[in-house]
């Protein structure tokens, strides 16, 4: 079926009682996530990872997990204006001036604007997803295992250059995350690797209890050391919609959010939060005033809030036609695909045009959802943020504890889900990215079989991957990336020196 009778056909199932009511459940839970400090889509997605048995089908169970993810961004923004805090890490930015604007008796306008902002970005990703993704697919078709091996470096050399301020912190995750992934039965010769002769390592480290474990007891244990004592600006909120001239003044940040938004998020390691920080970067450069920037401009809520959300809709093409998730929470959909028994990847659109399509046409019903959740809802929402964190702490530690032994029914998951969580504590204190890691375990099985594939097609003969045209054009687009920052740093050396010569 073309791009047009799949839509209409996803939108058939997607218009059912139990995916609507699933896509609306998602989308309320991912808001909440968002208007909540301190858990994050990734960390709830990861919760929920059980869940996907339960649901049966596939369809219900991604739409729900995509409403979490997307909705994430949406609520996260209005931590970020009453409180000063943000509710995702996606919204950290919205806090510079949203803050600041409700601070000057705005919140209404500033959160109206988020809603609106992220509501266009939203829909321009879906578009997007909608047009890019087929075609995309059938290119993929022609990916061997020499070019996925390839792809696989790239994707990782990415998440490790752009999550995080540090790159050597962001490789050392890489390689943590694939030390992970090798533990267990070694695929192509069945020798045990790493398992320091205990039962429990044989099968390999499961990706739910490392989700939940690094992602959820972590995210825990950090936030209860925290003390969040900021107050809350207003908790009455008038002017929801903003006015003609916050209008004016925000449609172009709107528009330019939403393309630097998708364009990110199609890079493995890109996704919403650098994507809303160049936002800002690219609105700050623009503005005619930019001293305004800090101080309450509403440029600086619309432009970020729409890139995230931009953002978050654009990484579903990858992982869904390339089979490689490009942040934590669309790790863990492809996790619950996987646990479906579909395979993300060139094939999913042909194999599951369902399951593409269903999800598709719920994220644009999503978005509506969304919109009439934070706009009319607002007071509920700032109700919520008066639930104590310890309340609120012991209930996920639950959820996370039956949630993995429900899978296997083995307590020594649920141990290595705490050894985990505390692992991810103690990076997070020396302010590790986890996502790195996490995407490295995801990524890290699939570089050792394509890589084992494509050795055992060329005999040994590692120029399969330069001999082969769209491996080689990968592989140099890694070594270029790997190589520009060496190049950067000899130039500003022979500046400096030349500099100092004439001087």
């Amino acid at each position: 079926m073309n791009g047009f009778e799949g839509l209409m056909h996803g939108f058939a199932l997607a218009i059912t009682p139990t995916n609507l009511l699933f896509g609306f459940l998602g989308t309320l839970l991912g808001t909440m996530v968002g208007v909540l400090p301190g858990l994050g889509p990734a960390a709830t997605i990861s919760l929920l990872l059980p869940m996907t048995y339960a649901l049966g089908s596939p369809i219900t169970s991604i739409i729900m997990m995509a409403g979490i993810y997307y909705g994430g961004m949406y609520g996260g923004s209005t931590t970020s204006i009453l409180l000063n805090i943000p509710g995702e890490s996606a919204s950290v930015v919205t806090c510079i001036d949203g803050y600041q604007m409700a601070k000057k008796g705005r919140a209404g306008a500033a959160l109206g604007i988020a809603a609106i902002g992220s509501f266009v970005a939203g829909t321009v990703g879906v578009i997007g997803l909608t047009c890019i993704a087929p075609p995309l697919s059938r290119f993929a078709l022609q990916f061997g295992p020499a070019e996925y091996a390839s792809l696989t470096t790239l994707g990782l050399m990415l998440a490790a250059y752009l999550t995080g301020e540090s790159i050597i912190k962001g490789l050392a995750m890489v390689i943590l995350g694939l030390f992970l992934a090798t533990i267990g039965l070694d695929p192509v010769t069945g020798n045990l690797r790493y398992t320091f002769g205990t039962m429990i390592l044989q099968d390999g480290l499961d990706f739910l209890t490392l989700g939940m474990g690094i992602f959820g007891i972590g995210e825990i244990l950090s936030n209860l050391e925290q003390k969040m004592s900021s107050q809350l600006v207003t908790t009455k909120i008038t002017n929801i919609w903003p006015t003609v001239r916050d209008f004016a003044m925000a449609k172009w940040a709107i528009v330019r959010g939403s393309l630097v938004g998708f364009f990110v998020g199609l890079l493995p390691g890109g996704g919403a939060v650098i994507s809303s920080m160049l936002s800002y970067a690219v609105e700050k450069k623009v503005a005619k005033n930019p001293e305004e920037f800090g101080q309450g401009a509403i440029e600086g809520v619309a432009g970020p809030e729409s890139a995230n959300n931009a953002a978050a809709s654009a990484s579903f093409i990858p992982m869904m036609t390339l089979g490689i998730p490009g942040n934590p929470a669309i790790a863990m959909i492809f996790a619950a695909l996987m646990i479906q028994g579909v395979m993300p990847g060139p094939l999913l659109i042909k194999e599951h045009p369902d399951l593409f399509w269903g999800v598709v046409a719920s994220m644009y019903i999503g978005n509506v959802m969304l919109l009439i959740l934070n706009l009319p809802l607002v007071g509920m929402w700032v109700q919520l943020l008066k639930v104590p964190y310890s309340i609120l702490a012991p209930i996920i530690v639950m959820i996370c504890s039956i949630g993995v032994y429900s899978m296997k029914y083995n307590s020594g998951d649920v141990i290595m889900m705490f050894i985990f969580g505390v692992v991810g504590y103690i990076l997070r204190k020396f302010q590790f990215d986890l996502g790195p890691l996490l995407l490295a375990f995801v990524l890290g099985r699939l570089l050792e079989s394509s890589l084992s594939q494509a050795l055992l097609i060329s005999g040994g003969d590692f120029s399969i991957f330069f001999t082969r045209p769209i491996s080689a054009t990968i592989l140099s687009c890694t070594a270029l990336m790997i190589l520009m920052p060496l190049f950067t740093r000899l130039i500003r050396k022979f500046r400096k020196g030349g500099s100092g010569v004439s001087a």
